[in-house]
């Protein structure tokens, strides 16, 4: 940690106390290859608080884009290698602290991997899509088609509330995001996150089915299980499709494949992810998509570490406000000193949304042949056991389920 320029008596003492970390980040701009640079620099938020600034700004001319997505975890730093420039932590997933019971697929809501629609979504949500390396971000309803057993049907998010019941109804989409994260007071971390298994269930009904559907390379989506009269367990399929009567001809086993999302052909998406909601939905408290599977709410008006993302005049930003939980001055920021921040860069708060923030804040990238880290540098694992120590994890950060990848459209990465 000193080698970091971080005065840490005693590592355990972080859980508690982070003011190390509360250092003022020093303007510099940092070519990484033609087409890409990074900024950093720090924003004074008055009466002696401050964030730091990390901009990744990337010509999408010169830089290709991938959405890299896993069910198991990841660290950022592992990606930046061969061509990859950098590395930026993806958008929310599933987090708790019972390893015991965690979700087949933790990514929350819409996800394309590999391009493969792995998960649709369970509410309308912004997503960001991939398609040849170029980026779009937009609107993404959550209803759309499928084949089930070789058979199309209409399917459509458990949480649209406006869809009726009945034997014509779309299919309705239930998984991870589903869920609800509860917290318990902890006397040594402060508090743990759990979901309580009794009751995350899907809703109980004498006249539903819930087909549960189970995704791998392999076989691709296949029906794993299937359940009359709901209570299936969230977690037990990658997600769940709930039918208001039998559907006679699908049977264990038969595969599933997502056709179309709104308006897009499903097999036209190289990648991609449900976003949180943008700064200026955040600062104006427009965010019930973003529900319990989130549990506390980030986008509260506290301070919190940051990472978003922007298409502006032909490039991609990708930003962190970085902070530490355990300080006094350097905690973040708010979504309406996010709006402010943004719109002092040149960025409409409208078109900036939210990626996975706190601790998840990261950009890895590589510098003058050395890898490097940016962001959520106070970060800890927290002990599975009472005998087993907090591990400074700064330069590895989180383990994560999703970043996004920038390579240089000419495959080479800039010595």
């Amino acid at each position: 940690m000193r080698a970091h320029g971080y005065t840490v008596p005693d590592i355990q003492t972080l859980a508690l106390d982070q003011r190390a970390f509360a250092i003022r980040a020093t303007d510099r701009d940092l070519p990484l290859a033609p087409g890409a640079h990074l900024r950093s620099r720090c924003a004074e938020l008055g009466a002696g608080s401050f964030t730091n600034v990390h901009t990744l700004t990337l010509d999408l001319d010169a830089v290709r884009v991938k959405v890299h997505s896993r069910p198991d975890t990841f660290h950022l730093p592992e990606l930046v290698s061969g061509s990859v420039l950098a590395a930026v932590s993806g958008s929310f997933a599933f987090i708790s602290d019972d390893p015991a019971y965690q979700p087949a697929e933790p990514c929350l809501d819409f996800c394309c991997r590999n391009g493969t629609v792995i998960s649709p979504p369970t509410a309308d949500k912004p997503a960001l899509l991939v398609r040849n390396g170029q980026p779009v971000i937009e609107p993404l309803p959550a209803h759309g088609t499928l084949a089930l057993g070789g058979r199309p049907h209409r399917w459509a998010g458990s949480k649209d509330v406006g869809t009726p019941p009945g034997p014509a109804a779309p299919l309705l989409v239930h998984g991870t995001a589903n869920c609800e994260i509860r917290y318990r007071d902890h006397p040594r971390t402060g508090f743990l996150r759990y979901v309580d298994r009794p009751s995350n269930v899907t809703p109980r009904s004498a006249s539903a089915i819930d087909y549960l559907v189970t995704g791998s390379p392999e076989r691709g989506l296949r029906v794993s299980g299937i359940r009359p009269g709901g209570g299936s367990d969230l977690f037990s399929g990658t997600f769940i499709l709930r039918a208001g009567c039998s559907l006679t001809d699908v049977t264990l086993g038969a595969p599933v494949t997502i056709t179309k999302i709104a308006g897009h052909h499903a097999g036209a998406l190289e990648s991609g992810i449900s976003l949180g909601p943008s700064v200026a939905d955040a600062a104006n408290g427009h965010t019930a998509a973003y529900d319990t599977s989130l549990g506390k709410s980030p986008f509260r008006s506290t301070r919190h570490a940051r990472t978003l993302i922007a298409l502006h005049e032909g490039r991609l930003v990708l930003k962190i406000l970085d902070g530490a939980p355990h300080t006094d001055i350097f905690r973040g920021a708010t979504p309406s000193e996010t709006a402010e921040l943004c719109a002092a860069d040149g960025l409409d708060p409208h078109h900036v949304y939210h990626l996975d923030g706190g601790a998840s804040s990261k950009i890895a990238y590589r510098y003058a042949g050395r890898p490097c880290v940016a962001g959520s540098m106070h970060y800890l694992r927290w002990p599975a056991a009472a005998t087993e120590p907090f591990c400074w994890q700064g330069v590895q950060g989180r383990a994560l389920h999703s970043a996004l990848i920038l390579k240089p459209r000419s495959g080479k990465a800039d010595p």
